[in-house]
């Protein structure tokens, strides 16, 4: 054990348990130029704040968005302004301000955070794709089967599930015992690299290092394909060409976001031990925050109903101050 990292251990004897004082998040620092990623990730930064509190703005105010299809849009917006924040100022911190070590008890509960975000809007992107697919499918029976209520619930149970699992997987990181090193090869106290430097038993900590991709990235991207190849099917049964097209360019706006989300993540897992350590630590930062900032830049300009909100906004302002 290097002096650096004997300096950070605080040696615990519950069941034999040997937690640092500190890790030591290393991510960009084998990166060069990495001072304009960071006034990058500023500008970023402000962009996700500012887009997502409008889009929340909007739908909050105006009752023509009060619909069940804008409640995942909201939920959206909240999950990408709450995953910024717990990703982006602590990388700005940890990389522009040299603050390179971070408390135990603070990286679990930024390990906690950060995965339970990202992990919601995944769970939500996957269920704007099932609102669009009652919508195109069943017609008939979308205000049926689509309500407030139903939505509420389930976004409820997803955040419910959301934060049990990564609450588990955070539970299981405590109990590990790190005597080797505290250096943290990422942008964030990620699981995967963590857990990776224990030396006791991480069994369960490997089992759930498989199966969150899987429940983040590879179940809702089956998901998803699974309802539009349904919204396909029924696309192909509209007679006229132009229900066919209006139909399809309801699904616009989600199938942008999600080719955003999903593609450099995909692409990134895909590749595995083949991309280079630091250019896999590049895609996933911007994967985790490039998203956050285009969302409600992709809403506001190919949603109909959203540029009509937005419209009526700008108008009734414009009044107000011609009256001043």
């Amino acid at each position: 054990m290097s002096p650096l990292n004997s300096a950070f251990f605080k040696n615990i004897t519950f069941d034999n348990i040997v937690k640092p004082d500190y890790f030591f998040i290393s991510g960009l620092a084998g990166i060069p130029h990495t001072k304009y990623y960071h006034v990058f990730l500023c500008f970023v930064y402000a962009l996700t704040l500012l887009g997502n509190a409008f889009v929340m703005f909007m739908i909050y105010t105006d009752h023509c968005l009060h619909s069940p299809k804008y409640i995942p849009v909201f939920n959206l917006a909240v999950s990408d302004l709450c995953g910024s924040t717990a990703i982006v100022p602590q990388m700005i911190d940890t990389f522009l301000f040299k603050s390179h070590l971070i408390s135990f008890e603070a990286c679990l509960a930024d390990m906690f955070f950060a995965i339970w975000f990202v992990t919601m809007q995944s769970f939500t992107l996957t269920l704007l794709s099932y609102d669009r697919c009652v919508a195109i499918c069943l017609p008939l029976r979308y205000n049926e089967i689509v309500t407030s209520k139903s939505m509420l619930v389930i976004i409820a149970t997803l955040w419910i599930f959301a934060g049990i699992a990564i609450l588990i997987a955070v539970i299981f990181i405590s109990r590990l015992s790190f005597c080797k090193s505290t250096m943290i090869d990422s942008y964030f106290c990620d699981h995967g690299p963590i857990h990776l430097l224990a030396c006791n038993d991480n069994t369960p900590s490997i089992v759930i290092n498989w199966t969150h991709p899987i429940m983040i990235l590879w179940f809702p991207v089956l998901f998803i394909t699974g309802t539009y190849i349904c919204i396909g099917r029924a696309l192909l049964k509209i007679a006229a060409a132009s229900e066919r097209l209006k139909a399809m360019q309801t699904c616009t706006s989600h199938l942008i976001l999600v080719s955003i989300f999903y593609l450099p993540l995909g692409f990134t897992a895909a590749l595995g031990s083949a991309i280079h350590q630091n250019a896999r630590i590049l895609n996933m930062s911007l994967a985790s925050i490039l998203p956050s900032m285009v969302n409600p830049i992709i809403y506001s300009l190919k949603t109909e109903d959203f540029r009509e909100s937005i419209k009526k906004f700008y108008r009734r302002n414009k009044r107000d101050i011609t009256k001043e």
